[in-house]
């Protein structure tokens, strides 16, 4: 049995308004935590009304820009008490092959994939070096692997997921704070199947089950793990 998080006061999920955000979101207040949500967006006045009463949300805060974020994520861990649990689900996709494409589109995936990561992260360590440790745990994509015609940029962004996951778990491993990644298969979101309805959607990960791994990995029974990517494909 998964232990959960409950005695952890404050888990900070960014890219929390998304379907995979929300999954995340949902299963760490199930188990008791106090959760606060940053994302780039306005809050949906859905999370307001399911969320805001228990929880922190933060809308309209660009986690690529480094000072906004950090007093964000430094102004959520002073309402939830501190912060033991950092989930970086923040990011995007872009489809485009190199030679009809341009070179912004490399330039975004790596500012929305790892760049609000790798701030997040820098936002988050004092925090957690304060209490003691805590847990960081990094979104990456199975796509980064072996990346598809048009899937360059984002699947680059993507595999810097697990090489900043890595790099940051030996830099902490004698700290307190774990590090580790989770490499998602193509999800079962309503934009997935919006863009590809003649796909096989019982083949596909379902945000829930991202979210089980997230807080198995801030559980107490991962209290030995550190810089590992965990692959969740389902049966794709």
């Amino acid at each position: 049995m998964v232990l959960t998080v409950a005695a952890r006061r404050g888990v900070i999920v960014t890219g929390a308004f998304g379907a995979l955000g929300v999954a995340v979101v949902r299963r760490f207040a199930a188990d008791g935590a106090r959760v606060g949500l940053i994302d780039r967006i306005a809050v949906p006045e859905a999370l307001r009304r399911d969320y805001g009463g228990s929880h922190q949300l933060r809308g309209d805060v660009d986690l690529s820009h480094e000072a906004a974020a950090t007093a964000a994520i430094g102004a959520l861990a002073d309402a939830l008490g501190g912060l033991d649990v950092l989930v970086n689900v923040a990011g995007g996709f872009q489809w485009q092959k190199l030679e009809e494409g341009t070179a912004a589109v490399w330039e975004s995936m790596f500012t929305m994939n790892l760049k609000t990561a790798v701030v997040a992260c820098r936002a988050a360590l004092p925090l957690m070096l304060a209490r003691g440790g805590g847990r960081i745990i990094n979104i990456g994509a199975g796509a980064a692997a072996r990346a598809a015609a048009g899937m360059g940029a984002y699947a680059a962004s993507k595999a810097g997921i697990e090489r900043l996951t890595e790099s940051l778990a030996e830099e902490l491993k004698d700290r307190g704070i774990l590090v580790n990644s989770i490499l998602p298969g193509t999800l079962d979101t309503p934009r997935n199947r919006a863009d590809m309805p003649d796909a096989d959607f019982g083949r596909w990960v379902a945000p829930d089950a991202v979210a089980d791994v997230a807080a198995f990995l801030a559980g107490e029974q991962a209290r030995a793990v550190t810089g590992a990517a965990i692959r969740v494909f389902g049966r794709g």
